[in-house]
């Protein structure tokens, strides 16, 4: 295992030494998931936060009907956790499934703590990592709110390029909160005005 992509990540916010470093890799947990695998299933308690190395996840909700709702998607430099969850470590709200072969670097919640107590660096990083995906979160809200089906597609599409690529369409519509038939034509459309 090489842990190499998630320190030069960390490296991005902070400087590690190189014992640092060592402490971090022998304390975190590598491994590989299958497509369609979980990684944590709402009603669980999510007990690790992970940084995508390879692959892609589908971060979702699913209501009283079965109906699956996307919150999230992650791939390579992306971190993923039920982070209420974890932080609480109480049941979460959300599943967890890979939608390729994904790997994973793992901290869980004792580690973490462990970690933050050993280099206190890591919390600031770890402050850093979830204040950016408050912000993320609260922009899509906005952007849920104020924009229309069209332009909520036209963002994500220009935005996130290479996920688009990589996921089937009924996602995309769910992640933007619309059928897949109404995604098609909103496609449709956008041919004829090309």
């Amino acid at each position: 295992m090489t842990i190499q992509p998630l320190l030069n990540y960390i490296k991005r916010y902070v400087d590690l030494t190189p014992e640092e470093a060592a402490m971090i890799e022998e304390k975190v947990i590598y491994r590989k998931y299958k497509k369609g695998q979980y990684i944590v299933q709402q009603g669980d308690v999510c007990i690790y936060q992970s940084f995508v190395i390879s692959g892609c996840t589908k971060t979702f909700y699913t209501d009283e009907e079965g109906q699956e709702h996307i919150v999230l998607f992650s791939v390579e430099d992306w971190w993923l956790s039920d982070i209420g969850s974890f932080i609480t470590q109480s049941p979460g709200d959300f599943t967890i499934q890979c939608i390729e072969p994904t790997e994973l670097i793992m901290f869980s919640f004792e580690v973490s703590e462990y970690l933050y107590e050993k280099i206190p660096k890591l919390e600031r990083f770890f402050r850093q990592v979830l204040e950016r995906g408050l912000v993320a979160t609260q922009k899509r809200l906005i952007r849920n709110f104020s924009l229309s089906a069209k332009d909520r597609y036209l963002y994500f599409r220009n935005q996130y390029p290479h996920i688009e690529k990589r996921i089937p369409q009924y996602m995309v519509a769910s992640y933007l909160g619309i059928t897949k038939e109404f995604l098609s034509k909103i496609k449709a459309q956008l041919l004829i005005e090309d």
